[in-house]
């Protein structure tokens, strides 16, 4: 799986996407392996918009794939970019009948770990500026992606109930859902907020969908049965006080411990040396699986790993060694395939920032496939016409 990269097996896999604040393209990893094509992008920091541009360029897998870009199309902050610009940009011969808008705002205003500034906050107001842009742009579809904060406070909900509504008013029906990437077969315990919408005269002439415009659980968003509550099916190991090696469980699955990314890295895969030099004692006495901490966490070998959300050179430490994680073994915890790699110039800040801030790239697939599925009839008409 972490290999894994569709050559364009799917029919309609030519089906346009728009990516905002793209980031490492985790996202868009997960909509291209689903059959979508990303045909415009747009990041903001630069440090990330090289290391995207590096990763895309620097892989077989992706240079032999027409589907995903391999440049950055516009680095401005969105705030300074015109919808039409966009359209213009993105689609030089003429706006097409299918397209999509992809896109994960800034999260840390919304955030736990954050002020909870919300959409008042300098990243908050981004959320913002996207929804205006899909009720300006009238995609075919778009997803919005983000924390779980966005919607845990008062606070936050209020503000997303203004968007959805903003969003209904400008021809979309709307849902929205809470995954974990867990819970799909990804050892992190990661929660992130999808919000799906679609254009009411697709749904209700093209796919024979009569949605109300308040209506909800009407997308069919991808479930796992396997995995299904994975935090409270298992009997998992507490922390390893006695610092010897832990008799691993049974009835686990493999992949649903850290264990299975990080014991089988080779030496020579990029990134896989890159980690902060340790110096402090605490390496040394925080024991295995003690994640209570606000930092110092380390994980445990045959544990699932706490939201990899890593900030000020704060990276979780590594189960058996006394270090923190490598650049490498982060990437694994993100499912990022492992031909992705990040230019060793680039600061480590840099790379543990935009690794943490994307959403796990099994999770983005899993959604992009239920979009693909679901706007499949819609796809084979426009192959026809």
């Amino acid at each position: 799986m972490r290999n894994k990269f569709n050559e364009g097996n799917k029919p309609g896999n030519s089906v346009p996407i728009l990516s905002f604040f793209t980031g490492g393209g985790f996202l868009d990893i997960g909509f291209v392996n689903a059959g979508f094509k990303i045909v415009w992008a747009n990041e903001y920091n630069n440090a990330f918009a090289n290391m995207y541009e590096f990763a895309m360029s620097s892989s077989e897998k992706f240079l032999r794939n027409e589907r995903i870009l391999k440049k950055i199309n516009d680095r401005r902050n969105i705030e300074d970019i015109k919808h039409f610009e966009i359209i213009k940009n993105a689609f030089p011969t003429g706006r097409p009948k299918l397209f999509g808008i992809i896109g994960g705002p800034p999260c840390p205003d919304f955030s736990n770990g954050g002020k909870h500034m919300g959409y008042e906050g300098d990243h908050g107001r981004l959320t913002q500026t996207f929804i205006d842009f899909i009720c300006s742009i009238k995609p075919s579809f778009f997803v919005l992606e983000n924390v779980h904060g966005l919607i845990k406070t008062e606070k936050h909900r209020i503000f997303v109930k203004t968007i959805e509504t903003q969003l209904e008013k400008a021809g979309f029906n709307i849902d929205r859902k809470t995954l974990n990437s867990l819970n799909f077969g990804l050892a992190q315990d990661r929660d992130r907020v999808f919000l799906i919408g679609i254009r009411r005269e697709i749904l209700d002439r093209w796919l024979n969908q009569k949605i109300k415009i308040s209506e909800r659980n009407w997308f069919p968003w991808p479930t796992s049965r396997k995995y299904s509550n994975a935090k409270q099916s298992y009997i998992w190991p507490a922390i390893n006080n006695n610092g010897t090696v832990p008799e691993k469980p049974n009835g686990i699955p493999e992949n649903l411990m850290v264990y299975s990314l990080l014991s089988n890295i080779p030496e020579d895969m990029p990134n896989a040396k890159e980690h902060f030099n340790p110096h402090s004692k605490k390496f040394k006495t925080v024991c295995e699986g003690d994640t209570s901490r606000k930092s110092f966490k380390r994980l445990h070998r045959y544990r699932f790993s706490p939201t990899a959300c890593y900030g000020n050179n704060e990276v979780h430490l590594h189960p058996w060694e006394n270090r923190r994680l490598t650049v490498r073994e982060a990437m694994r915890i993100q499912g990022i395939p492992d031909y992705y790699s990040l230019p060793a110039k680039a600061s480590l800040s840099s790379k543990f920032k935009m690794i943490a801030n994307g959403v796990p790239v099994p999770l983005s697939e899993k959604v992009a496939n239920s979009l693909y599925d679901f706007i499949k009839p819609l796809i084979n008409i426009k192959e026809k016409t």
